[in-house]
């Protein structure tokens, strides 16, 4: 069996995809496979199902949300569940099952030891596997809660890195040019994330677009000052000086600074 929470939380066996579409099971679900291994204490579960406003009889409706998940994610010929109950709450087991987001964890730790080796071909295929396995926004409705919004979060920091380091790839290939509109994008949907900007600088530079360069710094820098009135980082501003100056090794320096 296949749990797949990267896009519509689904479940996928030899017969096909199944969907639960009640949203409390979902919110389940959800909630025991992003700590897969780990005991979720009804406490939990409860605070992530009805936040600060659970009602009277919050126990016994969590207990047949879990009834009804253990019947849905039950095959023929298997015998226990895979969800056990443990003190004091409940533990998702995978016993050999796959859950997609450790297949992308995979992938992205993949290209980044390919991209350090200079495998930069090798590792755009595995960090372009691991992009098209995501799509947003990652359990939509169902991250209200503390446990799937903290765990969100933290995919998203590593979503940004395999991001990074696939555009780290396409610059030291020479796809200067063929990457800018992906780093634009990448700017307008991360105004705040300034490698973005030195990529795209970078990226432009070697297209032989050097004013439009210089000017993302200038956008750059705009942004950070009204929304944290903070000039931009050092490798920002080393980079801009270093495309005025016209530095010597600037066309064929390594992405990574």
């Amino acid at each position: 069996m296949r749990y797949e929470i990267l896009r519509t939380l689904r479940v996928q066996d030899r017969n096909g995809y199944s969907y639960i579409g009640a949203k409390k099971i979902e919110v389940v679900l959800a909630s025991l496979l992003v700590r897969t291994g780990r005991v979720v204490s009804v406490d939990q579960l409860i605070t992530e199902l009805w936040a600060s406003a659970p009602p009277l009889r919050a126990t016994a409706a969590l207990h047949v949300y879990v009834s009804q998940l253990r019947k849905f994610l039950n095959r023929p010929g298997e015998g226990t569940s895979v969800i056990v109950t443990r003190s004091p709450g409940y533990v998702l087991e995978l016993c050999g099952d796959e859950l997609d987001v450790h297949e992308f964890h995979e992938l992205v730790d993949r290209g980044r030891e390919l991209t350090r080796a200079g495998r930069h071909a090798e590792a755009v295929d595995v960090l372009e596997r691991a992009r098209a396995m995501w799509e947003d926004p990652v359990l939509g409705d169902l991250r209200d809660g503390p446990i799937v919004s903290a765990f969100v979060s933290t995919l998203d920091e590593i979503r940004l890195q395999c991001l990074e380091l696939l555009a780290e790839a396409h610059l030291e290939l020479g796809r200067h040019s063929q990457i800018v509109g992906f780093l634009r994008a990448m700017v307008a949907e991360h105004p705040l994330h300034e490698e973005f900007y030195r990529l795209l600088m970078l990226a432009l530079h070697r297209s032989g677009r050097r004013a439009e360069a210089l000017n993302v710094y200038f956008t750059a820098r705009e942004v950070t000052r009204r929304e944290l009135g903070l000039e931009p980082c050092r490798a920002l501003r080393e980079t801009q000086q270093a495309i005025l100056s016209a530095e010597a090794g600037l066309e064929a320096q390594h992405a990574l600074m």
